[in-house]
């Protein structure tokens, strides 16, 4: 006979009392997750003599740990405040022990704890009054775990390492718990510079262009567009990618238009000169390079495009070979649609008269036609129109004749030339000018008297 082992005979034991124990429910072990079995169970609401009682522990306790601290003793303290938190977590001191608790961590040294354990407190208590507080401590932390240094309220403690990974996380973090806090702001600025520490370029004026972009009326704005036209001019003596001329050039434009008066418009014109300098000098490098491999047509192009950047030196040397270009290959340089609208290319017009076709220069009269017209200096006698319109001469004595500017002169008839006003029927024209006579007309006999026949009588 098998004698089963105690293991089993106390697991089969327990069970039966899980399932058969008096006053209890049954359980389905089948369906029964066991990790849940060691989980912190939710607690309740209190009601309100529940509250009272709890506020009063609360307090107590809130007391010992600040005793606690004035003696020395900030790990009973944080014990203490850990409490609070988690038997009372509906108490008004819940909220006071977890941010207590968080500043504690942060004396300490533990920086990446004490981020985490405000983080916490942002989370459950928002409508705190301590928020903005819990967000400036979250930033100083970022900032002390990025400087390496450990300041006044760390005493004799070396911080602890953070990595610039979570040196990030920490300010993205703060972005988004107050997006538009000061903090934000300079959040946003310490990733650009992370990345620029790093020697991350597109990270970098990605973060500063953010800062542009959602912080536009800052001081930092200003910086932020200043770092992306630095970083891109250290780029350019580094790389040979000309996208970083294209954006250093547009960075410290921007930034030119922007901020006229800006702390930093002298590095700008210095680093926009520089800038210039090398785009010239490798466009006379390539230029160089075709100019050799027989290709005039378009080492001119590049030997133009010198020119129009500016850059002194570069420009010289660029006018030289153009002119000798022109002199070697005037037919080529006639025919470069790119050099059409240019006039980069007019010293080398000193070498015309060694060419065989060379007719002198043109005579007076059309040189005349050739320029414009200038605007008259000298004095003349013009009027200006006046602004006034003068009065219309009239004569006091004269009659006004309607239709007339003028009224006509005593015994002028050209008044006769207007035509008549027909009058109305049976009216009288005024002043008996074109006076109508009326018809007369015959009397019609009377019907009630009888017609006379008689002849009139002969005397």
């Amino acid at each position: 006979m098998k004698v089963p082992s105690l293991p089993s005979i106390v697991c089969a034991a327990t069970a039966a009392f899980l399932v058969t124990a008096p006053g209890s429910h049954a359980v389905d072990l089948g369906k029964a997750n066991p990790l849940n079995w060691f989980k912190d169970k939710e607690q309740n609401a209190p009601d309100n003599r529940q509250r009272q009682d709890q506020e009063a522990a609360a307090a107590s306790m809130m007391r010992d740990a600040k005793t606690s601290i004035s003696t020395g003793n900030n790990a009973r303290a944080q014990d203490i405040y850990k409490n609070v938190v988690k038997q009372y977590p509906f108490t008004s001191a819940a909220a006071d022990a977890q941010f207590e608790y968080s500043r504690l961590l942060h004396t300490s040294g533990k920086l990446q704890d004490s981020f985490d354990a405000f983080q916490s407190f942002i989370t459950k208590y928002r409508q705190s009054q301590l928020f903005s507080n819990a967000v400036q401590e979250q930033f100083e932390i970022a900032e002390e775990a990025r400087s390496g240094k450990k300041t006044d309220r760390v005493l004799f403690v070396i911080p602890s390492k953070v990595g610039s990974s979570e040196i990030l996380k920490m300010y993205q973090g703060i972005i988004k718990n107050a997006p538009y806090s000061k903090f934000a702001v300079l959040s946003q600025f310490a990733i650009g510079e992370v990345y620029q520490d790093k020697g991350e370029k597109l990270q970098a004026d990605a973060a500063f262009q953010a800062v542009v972009d959602n912080y536009p009326n800052t001081t930092q704005a200003s910086e932020a567009q200043f770092r992306i036209g630095a970083i891109s001019s250290h780029a350019v003596k580094h790389t040979q990618d000309s996208s970083n001329i294209v954006r250093a050039q547009d960075a410290l434009e921007i930034y030119k238009a922007t901020h006229p008066s800006g702390e930093r418009i002298g590095e700008v014109e210095a680093m926009k000169q520089q800038t210039n300098e090398i785009s010239a000098a490798r466009s006379l490098e390539i230029a160089k390079f075709y100019e050799k491999s027989g290709k005039p047509k378009a080492a001119a192009i590049y030997y133009n495009e010198a020119l129009k950047i500016g850059a002194a030196d570069s420009a010289l040397k660029a006018r030289e070979r153009l002119a000798a270009l022109s002199a070697a290959h005037p037919e080529e340089m006639k025919d470069n649609s790119a050099l059409g609208e240019s006039d980069f290319t007019i010293p080398a017009a000193m070498n015309l008269k060694n060419n065989k076709d060379y007719a002198g220069p043109p005579a007076p009269e059309l040189a005349k036609l050739g320029k414009k017209s200038k605007m008259r200096v000298e004095k003349d006698d013009f009027m200006p129109i006046p602004l006034k319109e003068p009065e219309l001469p009239t004569r006091s004595t004269a009659v006004t004749v309607p239709g007339m500017l003028i009224p006509p002169a005593p015994g002028d008839k050209s008044t006769n030339l207007q035509l008549p006003i027909p009058p109305a029927p049976g009216m009288t024209p005024p002043n008996g000018a074109g006076k109508v006579e009326p018809k007369s007309e015959e009397p019609k006999p009377d019907e009630t008297k009888p017609a006379d026949t008689t002849a009139p009588k002969s005397n």
